[in-house]
C-alpha cells in the first residue's frame, strides 16, 4: 500500500494540509474544543471554531498554538492526528510529513513542533522555513542566483525574507498579523464606542470593510455588541477611515519589517527585487489596499500569490520532490527519523 507524502501549514489561525497530487485537502481553523472534566476531544477545526464565546464553562475552545509557535503539546498533537484522520482516515499508513515553521523559531521550538508531528503518528517529519514553503507553492524558481522576496502575512506572525539560491538571504518577522489586527479592532470598539465584540466579529470587520490605500468616511458598516455602559445589545456604525486609524500600528510595523529586510540585503539583490517585484501570500495579504499600500510607501511593485491562503501549504507538498537538494542546501532545515 502506497504512503501519501503530506505537507502541512501549522498556523496559528488556520491549519491547511496538502496531500500528494491530491494538492489541498483540508483548510479549518486551528481550534481545538474539549471537556475539561472527562478531557474527552469534542471537535476540532470548522466545528470547534463555531463553538467559540457559545459554550458552558466545562467546555475549553482553544488555539493551541501562539504567535507561530506551540503553546500546548498535548492539544497540538490530538488536533494534528484528528485532521489527518479526517483527510486520510484510520487506515493510513505512517506517512512522511513536511510541516512548515516560521523562519524565527528557536531549535527547541522547532523541536516542539517536530515531536508533536511523530506523536500524532509519521514515520519522518522534516521542518521548511515558511518563506521558502511560500515561494515554491507560488512556483518561484528558488536555485538561481536571483533575488526574490516575500510577504507571508498569517494569523499569528508575518514572514518578510529574501531568498535566493536555494537559501534565505535575510529575513525579519514581526508578530503583526491577522490576530493581532483582530485584537487591534476589538480595543478600538470598546475604547471608541464602549462596544464589547468577540474575535468572529472583528474578523468580519477586518475582511469586509479594510481600505489601507485610500480609506473614505462615507464607506461604512454597522457592528453589533454589547454595549458595556448598559450591558445590553447594541450596534454602531463605522467607516474606513476609522478601522484605518484602529489598524494602522500593526500595519505600520509589517512595512517597517518590509524596509528592514530591505535595508539589511545585498545591492544586487535589491536590483532583483526592484525587477521582480515582492510576493504576497498569507490570508493577510488580502486586506484591501494593501499591495497599493506597499507600492506608493517603498515605490516596489507586488504581486500577490494565485491561491494565497493555500499558498504556504501547495510549497510543503511540492518540497518533496526537492528534499534531498533542500536538505542539503538549507541550514534551516530539520529532519526527526521515526524511532
Amino acid at each position: 500500500m502506497s504512503t501519501p507524502d503530506i505537507g502541512i501549514d501549522l498556523g496559528t489561525t488556520n491549519m491547511v494540509i496538502a496531500m500528494g497530487k491530491k494538492g489541498v485537502v483540508l483548510s479549518e481553523p486551528s481550534v481545538i474544543a474539549y471537556n475539561s472534566c472527562t478531557e474527552r476531544i469534542l471537535a476540532v477545526g470548522q466545528e470547534a471554531y463555531r463553538m467559540i464565546g457559545k459554550t458552558p464553562a466545562y467546555i475549553k475552545v482553544v488555539h493551541p498554538l501562539s504567535d507561530g509557535v506551540i503553546s500546548d503539546d498535548l492539544l497540538t498533537q490530538c488536533m494534528i492526528r484528528e485532521f489527518l484522520i479526517k483527510v486520510a482516515g484510520h487506515q493510513l499508513v505512517k506517512p512522511r510529513i513536511i510541516i512548515c515553521v516560521p523562519s524565527f523559531i528557536t531549535e527547541l521550538e522547532k523541536r516542539a513542533v517536530g515531536d508533536a508531528v511523530m506523536s500524532a503518528g509519521c514515520r519522518k517529519a522534516f521542518l521548511i522555513d515558511e518563506p521558502i514553503a511560500a515561494m515554491l507553492g507560488a512556483g518561484i524558481n528558488i536555485g538561481k542566483a536571483r533575488g526574490h522576496m516575500v510577504v507571508d502575512i498569517g494569523g499569528g506572525t508575518t514572514d518578510v525574507a529574501i531568498v535566493s539560491m536555494n537559501g534565505i538571504v535575510t529575513s525579519h518577522s514581526v508578530k503583526s498579523a491577522g490576530n493581532s489586527i483582530d485584537q487591534a479592532i476589538m480595543k478600538y470598539m470598546l475604547n471608541r464606542y464602549k462596544l464589547l465584540i468577540g474575535e468572529q466579529t472583528a474578523e468580519q470587520i477586518k475582511i469586509r470593510l479594510t481600505n489601507l490605500y485610500d480609506p473614505r468616511d462615507d464607506v461604512t458598516m454597522l457592528v453589533k455588541g454589547r454595549s458595556v455602559m448598559r450591558g445590553l445589545p447594541d450596534a454602531v456604525e463605522i467607516n474606513e477611515m476609522e478601522l484605518f486609524d484602529a489598524m494602522e500600528d500593526d500595519i505600520f510595523a509589517i512595512m517597517e519589517a518590509i524596509k528592514k529586510v530591505l535595508e539589511d540585503t545585498p545591492p544586487e539583490l535589491v536590483g532583483d527585487i526592484y525587477e521582480n517585484g515582492i510576493l504576497l501570500t498569507g490570508g493577510g495579504s488580502l486586506l484591501g489596499g494593501l499591495r497599493e499600500l506597499i507600492h506608493r510607501t517603498l515605490n516596489v511593485n507586488c504581486v500577490l500569490a494565485k491561491d494565497a491562503v493555500h499558498c504556504v501549504a501547495k510549497g510543503t507538498g511540492l518540497a518533496f520532490k526537492k528534499i534531498n537538494h533542500l536538505l542539503d542546501g538549507f541550514e534551516g532545515v530539520t529532519v526527526y527519523k521515526y524511532r
